[in-house]
């Protein structure tokens, strides 16, 4: 078999089966696409030699009849997970030198699920930012061009190295997490597929923390039935993480019947924003189109406090930001700053954090800061959890109406190129979340499904929302949308 990296994760699976190619022909093809793929920046720590030895076992547990669904698929991982024996950074200056002597709970159920880690992905430092242009590792950069440009694109962020990945055929597969849409935004910018799960459908333990309200880890892949195969390998209880749920994993992949008929799909009136791109509108128009005829009932619904969801999210999620980042103060792990001599601990302090962390990290520092303080708790924190609660009662009332699933653009435009979103204004970039925050505020299920190309033949996604815990039925619903929609089309390789 030839091109072994460009195969799907379900495609190799079968492969793997029937005995037409191994896990290390799999693992062997992916770490030479990698190799070759360095103007990508996408892989930032490599681990061939455990690659090789994963695929080694899996090898032998396929032949012995012992193999789950992940049993030898190469994938990437986040460089968010902490990984045993692995720098694990969360592309940060911060964590320089940190090597985790343990193993998050969704690498290790997918180590022993027999998936074959290549090794740790790029992306925005410590999870903050839509363009993956925050990383210490320096941009990772989106397989796809604007026609004969030959412009860099941003994949998106946070996961921006695991969209790029997984879209230029360097994994089958990649983990991300999305805090406010950076598994949906990356996925539509690359033109692959990213769900993320239910808040508390996936252990956070040993995932680098961000907003611990908000953060959930998901797969990134290039199909749905992909997304269903990998999803339940990373579900499940852990005692270990207090916001697990302890609920039974579906079969995911037996859901995916794609037939929606009678199925209710709602389209949000506040999402459609002024300014929207004409392809965006149409993207939307054509989705909706796809699903009625699939034999679903469009529905007109209203989510009528969306427009705070941005302002609330950005004080909230800088809010647990703050408080989760206080623990990188160069004493325990990590970087620590060269003292002058006379210099004492608050000084240490200071200087490890001002070279540590990078300005969108330091700006997000101090935004929670400012409003956990004394004099603005309850003008800023508390007002944004208020809200945060109303915007959940929207989905909840929408639901109780009978809507299956609500369907969204996953992102305000295609790709961008990478530093044309300036740093003098930071909110410019932050309103790339618009249509993805009000899922983590609720703490639903969204996913993100390419759908179609842009008059520069740049992909587009659209989102579907689905009820909490109901991951199977929202990922038929978009396997028949990825069905109707037909999308297809790869980057021309460049790199």
């Amino acid at each position: 078999m030839t091109d072994l990296n460009t195969l799907t994760l379900a495609g190799a699976r079968d492969a793997l089966r029937r005995g037409d190619t191994t896990s290390k022909e799999l693992t062997e093809a992916c770490l030479k696409a990698i190799d070759g793929a360095g103007a990508l920046n996408a892989f930032v720590h490599h681990t061939p030699e455990i690659a090789l030895e994963r695929a080694a076992e899996a090898d032998k547990r396929i032949a012995a009849g012992d193999a789950p669904d992940m049993c030898g698929l190469p994938i990437g991982i986040k460089d968010l997970f902490c990984t045993e024996g692995v720098p694990s950074q969360a592309a940060s200056r911060i964590l320089e030198g940190f090597l985790p002597q343990y193993e998050s709970t969704i690498t290790a159920q997918l180590k022993s699920a027999g998936a074959v880690m290549l090794g740790k992905l790029n992306m925005d430092e410590f999870a903050m930012g839509s363009s993956n242009e925050t990383s210490v590792y320096g941009n990772a950069v989106n397989p796809w061009r604007r026609g004969n440009d030959d412009t860099q694109l941003t994949p998106g962020g946070s996961s921006g190295g695991s969209a790029s990945a997984v879209a230029a055929d360097l994994c089958l597969a990649a983990t991300g997490t999305d805090t406010g849409g950076s598994i949906r935004q990356p996925a539509a910018f690359t033109g692959i597929v990213g769900i993320k799960p239910t808040y508390g459908r996936c252990s956070r333990w040993g995932v680098v923390a961000f907003a611990s309200s908000l953060d959930q880890a998901g797969p990134m892949t290039k199909t749905v039935r992909d997304s269903a195969i990998m999803l339940g390998a990373m579900c499940g209880h852990d005692p270990k993480d207090s916001t697990s749920a302890d609920l039974p994993v579906p079969d995911f992949e037996a859901a995916l019947t794609g037939d929606i008929r009678g199925r209710k799909i709602g389209i949000p009136r506040e999402y459609r924003m002024e300014g929207m791109p004409a392809d965006i509108e149409k993207l939307w128009d054509d989705g909706a189109a796809m699903l009625r005829d699939a034999g679903a009932e469009i529905v007109d619904i209203s989510l009528p406090h969306t427009k705070y969801a941005l302002p609330a999210y950005y004080v909230i999620a800088p809010a647990e930001a703050s408080s989760n980042l206080a623990r990188y103060d160069g004493v325990r792990f990590g970087h620590r700053a060269r003292l002058d001599h006379g210099d004492g601990i608050t000084e240490m302090y200071e200087k490890t954090r001002a070279e540590g962390f990078g300005t969108e990290v330091q700006r997000r520092v101090m935004v929670g800061t400012y409003v956990l303080s004394a004099g603005f708790y309850d003008a800023y924190y508390n007002r944004a959890r208020k809200v945060r609660t109303l915007i959940k009662k929207d989905f909840e009332d929408v639901f109780a109406q009978g809507i299956d699933a609500i369907l969204t653009p996953a992102t305000p435009s295609a790709a961008f190129g990478l530093g044309e979103m300036s740093d003098a204004d930071p909110v410019q970039m932050y309103l790339n979340d618009v249509f993805t925050v009000t899922v983590n505020m609720a703490g639903l299920p969204g996913i993100a499904v390419p759908t179609g190309l842009d008059k520069q033949g740049l992909p587009l996604g659209l989102q579907l929302i689905g009820r909490p815990w109901e991951e199977a039925d929202l990922l038929s619903s978009a396997y028949a949308l990825e069905q109707a929609a037909g999308f297809v089309a790869k980057p021309g390789k460049w790199w």
